[in-house]
């Protein structure tokens, strides 16, 4: 069981870099589309809108382009999500200047993967530095439950990293409890293997909560884990739960751990299950069939929902449960983050029960 904070202006708080995704209306892939939709997004935020929609307090801090039409759209967009948010307006420049970053993303469609292409030159959420934050002031006087913390934003740049680890330090020293996804990417590690490995062991060797998959501990801890790849998953549980009790015995001083597990029969179809240790005590969620509209997100959806269920104060076994079933919701819709209207939406989701609500 986690003990939170008491005295508080958050129940949640996450780290960013917000950018745009840009999607066909039509389903269609990018190369053949005329029509596209924009919005706000970030892989954090994503974790964060389970709380939000469902009424805790939230609050994000990233940076933005002054003056932007684009960090206008963002804005707007983070206000109709319910959060709070501060950080500082970054000149453009020249016209080559800062920019926020796009992904240009084509959901699929059956038999046709999805493909996103990150298009992050310039990419503002770079430049974001401790210096321009008042820590005293986020986690003394004001106060946060969990901070919640992603590899991308840690590995984004070298002064990303650095934020992550001070935040991580501040949050420890004041009794803010940390959650931390590896979300490993190789490209943000090229050329910074062993600067990052530092950075992510001294972060995960703080945190209450460690998430990640087979890939993000192997290539972010290096914890040996069944192979790669999400094949052959209800086989390969047993194997799962060594990885994660390896994790464990390496940072005993988190108290959860969890990972989930994905296999996919087309773009719309997948098995979705999870592992979660509380403790000592398993919870493990057998793969069961989804339909995917979109499945960006999935994995912030269960993240964001294993959070609101800590922070309500549930029984652990309803973690992972709404975890899994927030995770679920967020694939079905074309946004990358879950939009529940009420815990009943996501619970009606775990009990397998798509009937008419009147």
């Amino acid at each position: 069981m986690i003990t939170l904070k008491k005295d508080f202006k958050y129940s949640l708080m996450v780290a960013t870099s917000m950018g745009i995704r840009i999607t066909p209306v039509n389903g269609q892939p990018v190369h053949s589309s005329k029509l596209f939709e924009m919005q706000a997004t970030s892989a954090e935020t994503n974790v964060a809108s389970i709380s939000s929609f469902l009424g805790l307090p939230v609050k994000v801090l990233t940076t933005f382009v002054k003056d932007s039409p684009i960090a206008q759209l963002i804005k707007s967009d983070l206000r109709a999500r319910n959060m709070d948010f501060e950080g500082p307006e970054v000149a453009q420049g020249d016209p080559w200047g800062y920019r926020h970053q796009f992904n240009i993303a084509d959901s699929g469609f059956g038999t046709r993967g999805p493909r996103v292409l990150n298009d992050r030159a310039g990419e503002v959420g770079r430049t974001l530095n401790v210096k321009d934050f008042d820590l005293e002031k986020l986690f003394v006087k004001e106060g946060v439950q969990i901070l919640h913390l992603s590899g991308l934003i840690g590995a984004l740049s070298p002064e990303t990293s650095e934020f992550c680890l001070q935040l991580a330090r501040y949050a420890k020293k004041t009794g803010t409890r940390i959650s931390f996804d590896l979300n490993y990417r190789a490209s943000f590690w090229k050329g910074r293997d062993k600067e990052l490995r530092a950075i992510f062991t001294e972060i995960a060797s703080v945190s209450d909560i460690l998430i990640g998959n087979e890939e993000d501990f192997q290539l972010c801890l290096g914890i040996e884990g069944p192979e790669a790849g999400g094949k052959g998953i209800e086989a390969e549980i047993e194997g799962f739960k060594g990885m994660i009790g390896r994790v464990k015995a390496a940072f005993p001083n988190a108290s959860v751990y969890a990972t989930t597990l994905r296999q996919v029969i087309s773009t719309n179809e997948h098995l979705w299950g999870a592992i979660m240790l509380d403790g000592d005590d398993w919870q493990v969620i057998m793969p069961r069939k989804i339909n995917v509209l979109d499945r960006i997100g999935g994995g912030d959806g269960f993240v964001g929902g294993m959070l609101y269920a800590i922070l309500k104060g549930w029984p652990a076994e309803k973690w992972a449960q709404f975890g899994w079933a927030s995770g679920a919701l967020a694939t079905t819709f074309l946004t990358d983050y879950a939009q529940p209207a009420d815990e009943e939406m996501i619970w009606s989701i775990w009990g397998g029960n798509a009937r008419v609500k009147r």
